[in-house]
């Protein structure tokens, strides 16, 4: 970090305190969330950054008087230390160490510790009052944000485009899905179903906006009431010509700044409303509490309704992610014809360089639209840190000398795609063929699982993570995430990791599997494959394969590898061959069939249980 940037952000603190000092805060919590409390936020609300300097996509940071302390998982541990300067801006590990434990050791019994109720769920406010009152402080819902007030040149709110979703894409109608909720909510006994997940109304009304980056859906929230009747709080400017009019009768349109008061003018004492207490914002709660209604604290309706495909988004999804492998095949055939030649000629290539490139040749690809992520290109020891980030300004050379990850992803007009690949070019740093091949092991392991229903997510990681831990290696992330339907890339509830969580796997769901190796100064190792989930004719459930990229085969020790595993990676390879190829110019064609040719050494029985 230069001085001046250290200056400005040292700037930004002092004047965040003398604003607190002034509205009688001792602390003030800032999260990443917005109003929607999601994973990707607009300029406008990337209120850490400005306090911090982090711009990772999870985090949080309590400031004090004397202190600023950012906490963040351990995806973000190298990239807080780097961008975060030490003395001003203190970090901790928000699970080993969370932020309520340490709030609970550091406030004083007469602090006031401030928070926006707009930007923090109900369930984290909760856990901050407990932090708070084993202080014996209190903790302050704040009608205005003490950040906005020092953000002199805070970029305005967005304006995306709101366009329809055409039915030949969603598969259902939003009056079919209505009808869904409100039998939900009929046995919940619910006259009102509150959701502000931006996602989940993109999807019930069929509707799609770019409001922030790679999320193409608009902002808003939305009321629906047992009667059948929607009230869609959103900025009608944004509306592309003749939208109004394709919207079903039962919806009415709002502004998004009237979501509160509406709410308290539509709960009547007594009344019970739905309300997600994990993605919503406390002030909604807080609201219905004060109208003496009943929040019923539940995961939306929609938001498992949503994660669980339709035949349609499921043949969509199937579809991009053809058209994706085509992108990925012709970048990896450039990348690896040209890594080593360039490098002899004093001209590398770029992590930036070889981001542009498989956006160029994704670009090409019918239906594409844009990003669904910010690809994450690393050469080297830069791959050790699981969302790097490369640009024009910063950006290592790939060389052939050490291995090189990509992960990148595809929003297309049916669907959205996310893949990860690590790549080699001849030299092994010491451990990497070990690892790579406890990856592939641990990525087929889980790949080839069948399970009962009723399954979740953590009944499942370590099997994934066997391989690893073998080798006493493992991995600070998830093993897997669900997606969206030409929506979030990042999509909730369903999750394969270590953390409970209580959602069944189910038919139509759509996951990563991803596992991992990281070794900081050295490098990265990940191979992603999305999956569906559909039921086999015993009733078990199974990972069927959407994601047709060649695996690497040059860093795999095949003497560790089972007959199984063998057989799993050449199918794979032959499957990918045949829908791929044909789509494929020459030059990637030919490698493509090169490179899918069987790995051709069974190991000896002997050693077939590795």
């Amino acid at each position: 970090m230069s001085e001046s940037q250290l200056a400005e952000l040292t700037d930004h603190v002092t004047a965040l305190r003398a604003e607190m000092k002034m509205r009688l805060l001792d602390a003030f919590i800032v999260p990443r969330f917005d109003a929607h409390q999601g994973e990707y936020i607009a300029p406008h609300d990337e209120r850490l950054g400005f306090v911090t300097g982090f711009t990772g996509s999870a985090g949080v940071a309590i400031v004090t008087q004397s202190e600023v302390r950012l906490f963040v998982d351990g995806r973000y541990v190298v990239q807080a230390g780097n961008q975060c300067p030490a003395g001003l801006i203190d970090r901790d590990h928000i699970h080993n160490h969370p932020p309520e434990h340490w709030l609970s050791d550091v406030a004083q019994p007469d602090w006031v510790i401030g928070y926006d109720a707009m930007h923090l769920p109900p369930n984290w406010v909760k856990r901050f009052e407990k932090g708070a009152n084993a202080a014996g402080a209190s903790l302050k819902a704040m009608s205005e944000n003490p950040v906005d007030a020092v953000w002199g040149d805070q970029p305005d709110e967005p304006l995306g485009t709101i366009s329809a979703f055409p039915l030949q894409f969603a598969g259902v109608s939003s009056s079919d899905k209505r009808d869904l909720f409100l039998k939900e909510m009929a046995a919940e006994d619910a006259a009102l179903l509150v959701e502000t997940q931006p996602d989940n109304i993109a999807w019930f009304l069929n509707v799609r906006g770019d409001d922030v980056a790679y999320n193409p859906m608009p902002q808003s929230f939305l009321l629906l009431e047992r009667s059948g009747a929607a009230h869609w709080f959103v900025d009608q400017g944004k509306f592309e010509e003749g939208l109004a009019d394709t919207l079903p009768d039962w919806v009415s349109l709002r502004a998004k700044s009237d979501l509160l008061e509406s709410l308290a003018a539509k709960t009547g004492k007594g009344a019970r409303v739905l309300v997600d207490p994990d993605f919503s914002p406390a002030a909604v709660s807080q609201r219905i509490i004060e109208a003496e209604a009943v929040p019923v604290p539940k995961l939306s309706p929609m938001t498992l309704a949503k994660a669980r495909k339709n035949a349609t988004e499921l043949e969509g999804l199937r579809s991009c992610h053809i058209e994706d492998a085509v992108a990925w095949i012709e970048f990896s055939e450039w990348l690896m014809d040209t890594v080593a030649s360039r490098a002899a000629d004093g001209d590398p290539v770029t992590e930036f360089e070889a981001l542009e490139k498989i956006l160029s040749f994704r670009r090409e690809r019918p239906g594409y639209l844009s990003e669904s992520f910010h690809t994450i290109s690393c050469a080297g020891p830069n791959a050790a840190m699981c969302h790097y980030a490369a640009d024009k300004n910063n950006s290592a050379p790939i060389l052939p000398a050490a291995p090189y990850l990509l992960d990148s992803g595809g929003q297309f007009e049916t669907g959205t795609t996310d893949a990860t690949r690590s790549f080699s070019f001849g030299f092994l740093p010491d451990g990497y063929a070990e690892a790579y091949t406890a990856v592939f092991k641990a990525l087929v392991a889980l790949a080839t699982l069948r399970f009962p229903k009723g399954t979740q997510g953590h009944h499942i990681d370590a099997i994934c993570r066997r391989p690893l831990w073998d080798l006493g290696l493992d991995y600070d992330h998830g093993t897997g995430h669900g997606i969206g339907h030409r929506l979030s890339v990042h999509e909730h509830p369903q999750r394969i990791g270590k953390p409970h969580n209580p959602v069944d796997l189910a038919p139509g769901m759509v996951l990563s599997i991803e596992p991992g190796y990281y070794k900081a100064g050295a490098f990265g190792i990940r191979l992603e494959n999305l999956f569906e989930i559909r039921e086999a004719d015993d009733g078990f459930l199974y990972f069927d394969n959407m994601t047709w990229i060649p695996i690497q085969k040059d860093a795999l020790i095949p003497e560790r590898l089972s007959v199984a595993e063998i057989t799993w990676l050449d199918t794979y390879h032959e499957q990918t061959e045949k829908l791929v190829g044909p789509r494929c110019q020459d030059g990637a064609r030919h490698w493509l069939s090169d490179t899918c040719r069987p790995l051709g050494r069974a190991p000896a029985p002997w050693q077939q249980a590795g």
